[in-house]
């Protein structure tokens, strides 16, 4: 990208350089809202697959709830270290770090329909697998040649494509909804595809910072297109929670920090 308005691309390659407020504040809530979603995620769709957490009135939704913070709790402090650096571990760009998908079409199948009984086995090899990938990462320049983009490429997509049925799910109405009359209905095939068209559309017929902020754009026309229809309540909403923060200090070192320490490492 070459947008004057943003940058020359010789400030771009800068990570020391911040584009203008007008632009950097929306290109910064696009980023977060992306991190976002992208970070609970995860656990949400792990929940799901267990068979647990939805629902206000479930005895086992506490549970996915400190998933989700702690995600986020442990997204920030992995960001710190990746940004800031601490000796040899870190970038020390602004990157942010988070909870991965790389490893939901495997998990998946391991937990679906056991309940929380199956996550702790889940979350012990999570913290394996995360350790094993610090060791790599000590030595993965040295076996990089091995490792061209046609391989890495077709592990990604192999991952979307693993990833597909989530994501179909998720617009025809979402896990909860499954096997009740509202999943699939097509309000909710409606407001997906406004946001899928809204994005493309944006985000190729577009340049400059319209092309860059086509995500949010196309999230934002959703969130409106569906308030319009009725599809939103903030019934739930109570002003304590927005002032309530958790404490994930709380009952200990338990499974709930193994998978968030071995998705971040």
């Amino acid at each position: 990208m070459s947008d004057a308005s943003i940058g020359t691309p010789e400030q771009l390659r800068d990570p020391n350089y911040t584009p203008p407020i007008a632009k950097a504040v929306p290109l910064g809530i696009q980023h977060v809202l992306a991190m976002f979603v992208s970070n609970v995620t995860p656990a949400i769709i792990v929940c799901g697959a267990a068979g647990f957490g939805f629902g206000s009135n479930s005895p086992d939704f506490p549970q996915m709830i400190y998933m989700i913070q702690m995600s986020m709790f442990f997204a920030g402090i992995a960001t710190l270290f990746q940004t800031i650096g601490i000796g040899p571990v870190g970038a020390r760009l602004p990157i942010v770090q988070g909870t991965s998908f790389a490893f939901i079409p495997i998990m998946i199948p391991l937990v679906a329909g056991k309940g929380v009984e199956a996550l702790p086995a889940l979350f012990g090899g999570v913290i394996i697998g995360g350790l094993f990938h610090t060791f790599i990462a000590t030595f993965i320049g040295k076996i990089r040649f091995a490792l061209p983009p046609l391989v890495t490429g077709l592990v990604v997509t192999m991952i979307g494509l693993a990833l597909v049925k989530v994501g179909i799910q998720y617009a025809a109405g979402g896990v909860p909804a499954i096997g009740k009359p509202e999943f699939g209905s097509l309000n909710n095939w409606f407001v997906a595809g406004v946001v899928i068209v809204v994005t493309l559309l944006i985000k190729f017929f577009t340049r400059g910072f319209m092309s860059v902020a086509a995500v949010l754009i196309g999230l934002i026309v959703g969130y409106i297109v569906a308030w319009m229809m009725g599809m939103v309540s903030f019934g739930g909403v109570e002003r304590a929670a927005w002032f309530a923060a958790p404490n994930p200090f709380r009952w200990g070192f338990e499974w709930n920090w193994a998978i968030i320490i071995g998705m971040c490492l």
